[in-house]
Order: C-alpha cells, then sequence, then structure tokens
C-alpha cells in the first residue's frame, strides 16, 4: 500500500495503483481532488511525527477513510481539516509505536527515505526531517511532537493545533513553548554549505573504501556518535558507540571482514548526505551522515531490511 504516488495513478488514492478501487472507487469527486492535491504534505506531517514510512502510509489510509465520509459543505478550511485528521491518527499510532520500541532490539531509528533535490533546497524541511533532528523528536511526548512539528514545521495555527491535538489554544502554546526550547537544546549544530558537506562526504566514502583509517580519523570529529539499527534481522552495533578512535576502528576492520563486493554510492536520505552501501549488488544498508563545522558528528547506520523499502524511489516531502 503506498498514498504517496503521483496524481497520474488512477482513482484509488490509498494504493497508487490501478483497477483496485478499494476505496478509491467510492470517492472520486471534490474528496479526492482535495486529498490528492494535499497528499503529499500529509505524508511529510504523519512521517515527522512517527519516524516510519510505512506508519505514515497507514495513517493516510485512515486519513482517507475519514476524509471520504465528511460533509465537504461543512468544511472550510479543507487543508487545514485533513491536516487535523491526520495528526489525529497519527497521535493514535505514535502511543502504539511507543510500545513497539520499548521491545526493540538495538537502537531505534527512523525510516530513511531517498529525497529528492528539492527537499534539500527547503533548508528548514531538510533540517526536519533529518535524522539527527528526527532523533531529537523522539525525545519528546507524542503531543509535544505533535505541536512541535506543526507549529514550527509547517506553521499552522495555534486554534488549529488546538483542535488537532485536543487542547486548549493556552495550553497549546505552553507545550510549543516547552518543546521548543527541549529541542533547541538538543538540535544539530549547524549545517554547512552543500558543496563542503559533499567534500567531507567523498573524503569519509574514499577512506572507508579504500581502509585509511588514518582517513577516517581525519575526517570524524572527536565526539562522533554512530548508532546502528538492525531490528534484530541483521548484524548491527546495538549500543551507540561514541568517539573518533573507537567508531574508525570499528568502520575499518568491520568493512574488511566483508566477504562481498562492497559499493558506496552517495544519496539523498531525509534531505541530507548519506551513503547506500551495496553488497554483490544487494541493497545491504544506508548510512545517513551528519556533518558539522567540517567533520563528521553523526552516523546513523540502517541495516533492517523492513526499513529499507522506500529506498527505491525519491518521496516527495511537502510542506
Amino acid at each position: 500500500m503506498t498514498v504517496i504516488g503521483s496524481r497520474d495513478q488512477g482513482a484509488d488514492v490509498t494504493s497508487g495503483g490501478e483497477g483496485r478501487g478499494e476505496v478509491g472507487g467510492r470517492g472520486t469527486g471534490a474528496a479526492t481532488e482535495d486529498f490528492l492535491a494535499h497528499r503529499n504534505l500529509l505524508f511529510t506531517v504523519a512521517y515527522e511525527m512517527l519516524g516510519s514510512a510505512a506508519d505514515a502510509e497507514d495513517v493516510l489510509q485512515e486519513t482517507w477513510l475519514r476524509w471520504a465520509g465528511v460533509d465537504l459543505a461543512e468544511v472550510r478550511d479543507r487543508r487545514a481539516y485533513l491536516v487535523r485528521i491526520t495528526t489525529r491518527q497519527a497521535l493514535t499510532r505514535l502511543r502504539t509505536l511507543g510500545r513497539r520500541k520499548e521491545s526493540y532490539v538495538g537502537s531505534w531509528l527512523p525510516e530513511p527515505l531517498l529525497t529528492s533535490p528539492d527537499v534539500a533546497e527547503d533548508v528548514e524541511l531538510a533540517d526536519s526531517v533529518s535524522m539527527a533532528m528526527m532523533l531529537v523528536m523522539e525525545t519528546l511526548a507524542p503531543t509535544e511532537r505533535a505541536v512541535f512539528v506543526l507549529r514550527e514545521v509547517f506553521d499552522v495555527g495555534y486554534d488549529e493545533i488546538a483542535e488537532a491535538v485536543g487542547k486548549s489554544p493556552t495550553a497549546v502554546r505552553q507545550i510549543a513553548h516547552r518543546a521548543r526550547a527541549h529541542v533547541a537544546a538538543r538540535r544539530p549544530r549547524g549545517a554547512l554549505s552543500p558543496q563542503r558537506t559533499r567534500h567531507v562526504l567523498d573524503a569519509f566514502r574514499r577512506a572507508v573504501e579504500t581502509g585509511d583509517l588514518q582517513g577516517l580519523l581525519d575526517v570524524l570529529a572527536p565526539d562522533v556518535v554512530l548508532l546502528g539499527d538492525g531490528g534484530g534481522i541483521k548484524q548491527a552495533v546495538l549500543r551507540p558507540v561514541v568517539g573518533a578512535d573507537k567508531v574508525a576502528r570499528l568502520l575499518h576492520g568491520g568493512l574488511r571482514k566483508v566477504p562481498a563486493a562492497l559499493t558506496l554510492r552517495r544519496a539523498p536520505v531525509n534531505g541530507g548526505p548519506a551513503l547506500v552501501l551495496h553488497l554483490d549488488g544487494e541493497l545491504d544498508s544506508v548510512l545517513a551522515i551528519r556533518v558539522d563545522d567540517g567533520l563528521v558528528t553523526g552516523l546513523y547506520a540502517v541495516r533492517n531490511p523492513e526499513k529499507l523499502s522506500h529506498m527505491e524511489q525519491e518521496i516527495p516531502l511537502r510542506r
């Protein structure tokens, strides 16, 4: 199931396929047009709240089911109404995800998305969906995360947010202030220019490909952190690895033991720099990279195959 395809895929707006029509077949007309017009925005809202593309797609399915039954004559602002439905569904699923993560094997990382170049060009959007920022938002309570995403990323008014989260506008303002301070204390330090970021990424890739231990040490920040997500399916570090020497030696030693042909391809993931690793031509993992002050400060290695399905085609994100 996918709800993030193009508008030329037929009436089945929930699956993106043709001829199935399970829900979309009865939802033609104005409701379908409105949903299609805002679908990428709704996906982005759900993904930023959940960190999971698969769960975001399920949220959009639920959003469509509810939207298809709405009397549009009673809706003043259809975009706001759709965002409200999506937010409520995402909040419900976010609480379920919290229980699921408690039993997750090793570190839990957001599901990486292969994003289009226009995402990187929107600095605020790229920052909000970056692996580093998504992990910061993981430290917020569900309602705090919803308020932060809607206010800080999508500039939704306090009254509309209050409707979406079931709080008073005064309470929402207080939650927004608290969430903003929480994120500000933990957010990434600041981005380099795209050219400088590519230079750092290419230096890191060359060092990995050639097994250059000193080259790795030269490009890693002293306090670099490596997180791995294998989900108990693929081997990955179970706890954060901290420090340039430890991270460099782990990468250097681990990749030398790989018995297959390794290729590294640069790709935009979650609006930022990343390397996509293939072993013998098969997608193995995604390594998202955070760069601050000319050095690599964060490495986020996703190997869980259940989280790699959205690396096959670009995902359009919108604000």
